[in-house]
């Protein structure tokens, strides 16, 4: 477990409240502001023929019904969902409505308050304009900054650049300052979208405390000083999840403790497409993390997914003993599922691997079998020719 956090630096002692009577979806005003939405539509156009978009309808409408469940129907109609397969822990959230929601968020969350906590703080930038904001204050520090280095140059000397050095500074640790305020006003206004829902409230700070977790194990897989939590780095975007965890805390309504977290219907709406993220997630190449996110899937019971993932992480990080537990973690995921090719095909090869050589082309002509038009067809015939020889 992480280290203990300090306290948190705002209005932890109130309940977040509900949100006031919806207005409806800010409307751009102005030369720039219409700009910067036809940016944003431009944007939408070329997301929404990406290939990397999921455009798995159930899995669409049920990340969908969490916002809705969130925020309100209201709300939520001014919002348009993208599903992207991307194994990174990120959602986002343009000022035209364009939500992004990346498969490595879906892997992370356990069920559906953790992933109204995320939506709903998504959302909450978008209700309070916070990115057209933070674009008006970049670009009027930009200007400001524009200037200043010109009457510095007309200065010509060390103390005319010293001072526009220190204004840089200044004008840059501004604005990331404002990027952490604005991220601890949606954390608050996505708790009060979820303190004013049927869902779990207090599931919020597991979010960002799971977050932790992952890269504590991720770092000591590494064998690299474990993060600081607590710490604000000048240039940080985004308050330490430290911070966030014991904020989110105080912050839930205590009644709602006792309320439904939708884990089982999440672990439904996730399951045909969690092959796929593991996968993905796999191939990020961060042994610890990795490992992490399959054990804490594995909490409530192993699957054969999991033991399949499992054996591919072991497989992929190749160390000798590695591939001796890769192989049985294979083999439980075919005890489990005799039907899973991929299962068959890992514990042939980590068994070949191993000096298993017969038993490992039994298990690749069953991977065969299975999956009798596999792209690798031809390696694995080499592997295991037909008769044995």
């Amino acid at each position: 477990m992480s280290a203990i956090l300090t306290p948190p630096l705002y209005g932890a002692n109130n309940i977040a409240p509900p949100p006031p009577p919806y207005t409806g979806a800010y409307q751009p005003i102005g030369v720039d502001e219409i700009g910067a939405w036809r940016e944003a539509d431009e944007d939408e156009r070329a997301l929404a023929n990406s290939p990397i978009v999921i455009r798995d309808e159930a899995l669409n409408a049920y990340v969908r019904q969490v916002l809705c469940k969130t925020v309100g129907d209201d709300r939520c109609k001014a919002a348009r969902i993208y599903i992207v397969r991307v194994p990174v822990f990120n959602a986002s959230m343009t000022p035209n409505g364009t939500m992004r929601v990346n498969s490595g968020l879906l892997l992370r969350t356990r069920n559906e308050a953790e992933l109204a906590t995320i939506l709903g703080h998504e959302f909450g930038h978008f209700e309070q304009r916070h990115t057209l904001n933070r674009w008006k204050a970049h670009r009027s520090a930009t200007d400001l900054l524009s200037w200043a280095q010109v009457f510095a140059a007309l200065g010509n000397s060390y103390q005319s650049y010293s001072n526009f050095n220190d204004m840089e500074l200044s004008v840059y640790g501004r604005l990331y300052r404002f990027g952490r305020d604005q991220e601890r006003e949606a954390d608050a206004l996505g708790l009060g979208y979820l303190n004013g829902s049927k869902l779990r409230p207090q599931a919020a700070s597991a979010v960002w405390q799971n977050l932790m977790d992952e890269q504590e194990a991720s770092a000591l897989a590494k064998g690299v000083q474990k993060p600081n939590f607590n710490k604000i780095a000048f240039f940080a975007s985004h308050p330490p999840e430290g911070e966030r965890a014991v904020t989110l805390t105080a912050l839930a309504d205590p009644a709602g403790a006792d309320r439904e977290d939708g884990a089982a219907r999440y672990a439904a709406a996730l399951a045909p497409w969690l092959p796929r993220f593991l996968e993905d997630q796999v191939k990020l190449n961060d042994f610890g993390a990795s490992d992490y996110i399959i054990s804490s899937l594995a909490v409530n019971g192993w699957t054969a997914p999991l033991w399949l993932a499992r054996g591919d992480l072991y497989r992929t990080r190749g160390n000798p003993r590695d591939l001796v537990l890769a192989a049985e973690f294979y083999g439980k995921a075919a005890e489990m599922d005799s039907t899973l090719p991929e299962a068959q095909r890992g514990l042939g090869l980590s068994l070949i691997k191993t000096g298993r050589r017969t038993e490992g082309q039994i298990a690749l002509r069953r991977y065969l079998e299975l999956k009798p038009n596999a792209s690798d067809a031809s390696m694995i015939n080499m592997l295991a020719p037909a008769g044995g020889q």
